[in-house]
């Protein structure tokens, strides 16, 4: 039994919801990585089956879909940079990711769904992706989704609002910052471009690229005018 099998069955499934304030907006503080000793042998074992070529992709999904929801959010935040590089090259191709999927059909229009993610880069590395399905849109096939990036220098950088899409070709979802909603729910901050001030170094002219991991488990790359930055980051949506 794997380390993750055995923690699948510690915790009640589903896990606690972040709490969020009365105002509707998150606490503004990052959440820190896993420390207990069980998470961690979980997040050693996450990065070795990301990183070797015997372990298939369908038995990641599995194993992070049994564990509940906030250990596993806990666990695929704690990933190396190598372990997200390696992760994000094991899945290409390995099955669909669909606007759906980050924001459920049971979710209302303009509902904020959080995925709690953690990227690649020196610092600040944790951080959200807030996501709602815009008013009118099919529950089931939306067309497009409205969001924002939640993380500690937002008030600096602006909240890097974006378009996510699907790439049919590619049963991918593309994160376009290059394209602004034009709704948002009460609780987000005010719509800014991405192509002024200190935001045009951190969301200008990019596209993410989202691949499936798991069942609520996305991982992601970033580019800038078409052109591959090396900069991944894991996201696990809410409960």
């Amino acid at each position: 039994m794997s380390e993750i099998e055995r923690m699948s069955g510690r915790e009640s499934r589903g896990g606690a919801r972040a709490a969020i304030p009365a105002t509707g907006r998150p606490e503004r503080r990052e959440e820190s990585p896993p420390v207990s000793r069980d998470e961690r042998a979980l997040v050693s074992e996450l990065e070795s089956f990301a990183l070797d070529p015997a372990v298939r992709p369908s038995a990641i999904a599995g194993q992070l879909d049994a564990l509940p929801a906030s250990l596993r959010t806990a666990v695929v935040r704690g990933i190396s940079r190598r372990a997200q590089r390696g992760l994000y090259e094991k899945v290409r191709g390995f099955g669909a990711v669909e606007l759906r999927d980050l924001v459920p059909p049971e979710r209302g229009d303009l509902e904020t769904v959080r995925h709690l993610g953690r990227n690649t880069l020196p610092a600040f590395t944790l951080f959200e992706k807030h996501f709602c399905r815009l008013p009118g849109a099919s529950r089931t096939a939306p067309q497009a989704l409205a969001g924002f990036n939640f993380q500690a220098l937002s008030r600096l950088t602006g909240p890097g609002y974006f378009v996510a899409v699907a790439d049919l070709d590619r049963a991918e979802v593309l994160v376009d910052y290059r394209r602004l909603p034009t709704v948002r729910p009460a609780s987000w901050p005010p719509i800014r471009s991405n192509e002024t001030g200190l935001a045009r170094f951190v969301y200008g002219f990019m596209v993410d690229r989202l691949r499936r991991v798991a069942r609520d488990v996305t991982i992601g790359s970033a580019a800038r005018r078409g052109r591959e930055l090396g900069s991944y980051f894991v996201l696990s949506r809410e409960a």
